[in-house]
């Protein structure tokens, strides 16, 4: 019997508690919330003071004037230079009133509109949207037990997760890197499944402009949309790295000032682990990270003024005894809040992660993921990346990881709902204390009666049976009902509905592309 079988035989002997649950279900993998786009009603923590905020801008202004940030790309220098800024070479530095009134130019919030409109996000204000995990080269799940290089079918059931979770709302990069397609083409057959499998704002990779050219094409196509149309209004989005310290590269500089010029979603995340690639001390690193990120910025808007962007923050920390990367840790949580903290000041929305660099969906997979949401939370963040299914510190992706993770989110989302904080008079129930009394139990009163169904979070895998229950039920660990799910909610799926002749279409332009070669594997 296979890993899923197990598990749904064990469940079948369940004789109560979440047996009886799940028989409720019915036909459904899972029950969930209907799609929303969560707003964050809490105060941002800001570890900074007024005169913080004041010395991490001072010294990004710094860097930026006095240090320069290199451009390796020659128009985006020639832009730079006609600006104003002052070039040697690919060296580019910038004075900071031109970076402060470009960054102004910059909209606060903005709105993304895939091809499904009802999915329309606003990026900015308070609200928080989570997406899955993106890029990994390598695939782990119970059933195989071991790390695999991905497939496109991985990628492809992936992609089923994310649009299945009304908890997701951005379908970002490749969910894992499928290697058994051919880098020239791997991103038409990837897109063609997301934007078939899904119908969520989706990213594309900055990697030379065939690769930008021909996603923007597919969004554009899949939208039923003119190009007149799909310029109007952003529709995606990319995002770029750094390459820390100080230097953005080519291919995503050709692809971010692509995506600027046609009013496309604009995310600039620098890639900065303190103490390798920034220095050793969080405030230096965020300094680095914000100069790196607003060097960006300044170019997207004089490439289009009012281009929409988002600055991104991926600070965190090396472990100093193997140089390895590590998440979610105290580090990290400060970084992202002084970030978010910093993003308000420059009136940009921003982005962050849910990130770990545990091995597999184990207590400490969990641990620094929740701790790198919370810091999410807490910054202020509008957009967290590699929120469901991330490990080994971004090198595989999970099913397993992706369903526990968004049990984590959807607890988020409820507990970011006013209804938990109602104080109206129904609320407070002072009619129901005194019915009560001192003597009864709210089990059985009416005002109980008409709310239980909703009152409380229900967990979709967590298990809330203590021990004994727990054990006779097969003593299924967390993980395995994770892969439970994960298997339910494959053998359910359905796709969303498209045209039939926009998916020929779609169909038609990826055949076209390989016949043409489809993108250099050179850049």
């Amino acid at each position: 019997m296979t890993v899923a079988e197990q598990q749904d035989a064990k469940k079948r002997r369940r004789a109560g508690g979440r047996a009886g649950h799940d028989a409720r279900r019915g036909h459904s993998a899972i029950e969930q919330k209907p799609w929303v786009l969560p707003r964050n009603p809490d105060r941002p923590t800001e570890p900074l003071s007024a005169e913080g905020v004041a010395r991490l801008h001072e010294a990004a202004m710094r860097i930026l004037e006095e240090i320069g940030i290199e451009f390796l790309h020659p128009e985006a220098v020639d832009i730079l230079r006609k600006a104003g800024c002052i070039v040697s070479g690919t060296n580019v530095r910038m004075g900071r009133d031109l970076v402060m009134a470009q960054v102004a130019l910059a909209p606060r919030s903005f709105t993304m509109t895939p091809r499904n409109p009802d999915r329309t996000l606003l990026i900015g204000e308070n609200v928080i949207l989570f997406g899955n995990v993106s890029s990994p080269p390598n695939y782990w799940d119970l059933e195989i037990g071991r790390k695999v290089a991905g497939t496109r079918e991985q990628c492809a059931n992936l992609l089923r997760l994310t649009q299945y979770f009304d908890c997701i709302h951005f379908a970002g990069g490749y969910p894992v890197e499928p290697v058994d397609v051919h880098p020239s083409v791997r991103h038409l057959d990837v897109l063609f499944d997301k934007l078939t499998l899904t119908d969520k704002v989706v990213h594309a990779y900055s990697l030379g402009p065939e690769r930008v050219e021909d996603v923007m094409e597919m969004v554009r196509i899949a939208g039923g949309l003119s190009h007149e149309e799909f310029d109007a209004t952003p529709r995606m989005y990319t995002n770029i790295n750094s390459t820390s310290p100080l230097k953005h590269d080519e291919p995503m500089l050709d692809g971010w000032m692509r995506h600027a010029r046609r009013g496309q979603g604009c995310i600039v995340t620098p890639f900065t682990l303190a103490g390798a690639m920034a220095p050793v001390t969080m405030a230096g690193a965020v300094a680095q990270s914000l100069a790196e990120a607003l060097a960006a910025v300044v170019l997207a808007q004089l490439v289009r003024p009012g281009a929409p962007c988002v600055i991104g923050t991926f600070t965190s920390n090396v472990d100093m005894k193997s140089g390895a990367p590590a998440f979610g840790t105290p580090e990290y949580m400060r970084a992202t809040q002084m970030t978010g903290q910093m993003a308000r000041f420059y009136g940009l929305p921003m982005r962050s992660s849910g990130v770990c660099a545990a091995n597999v969906p184990d207590g400490q997979a969990i641990w620094e993921t929740e701790h790198s949401l919370w810091a999410a939370m807490q910054s202020g963040t509008n957009m967290v990346y590699h929120a469901a299914g991330w490990l080994e510190g971004g090198l595989i992706a999970s099913p397993e990881k992706f369903v526990m993770d968004c049990e984590i989110l959807n607890q988020l989302i409820r507990y970011m709902e006013p209804a938990i904080w109602d104080t109206s008079d129904e609320a407070l129930a002072v009619d129901t204390i005194a019915e009560v009394g001192p003597h009864g139990h709210f089990f059985g009163c009416q005002h109980t009666q008409d709310r239980y169904a909703t009152a409380f979070y229900q967990p979709f895998l967590s298990d809330w049976k203590n021990y004994e229950a727990w054990e006779a039920a097969g003593a299924v660990w967390t993980a395995e009902r994770a892969h439970v799910v994960y298997k339910r909610i494959l053998a359910e799926f359905q796709p969303p509905p498209m045209d039939p002749a926009i998916r020929d279409e779609l169909a038609a332009f990826v055949a076209k592309r390989k016949e043409e070669g489809g993108a250099p594997t050179d850049f």
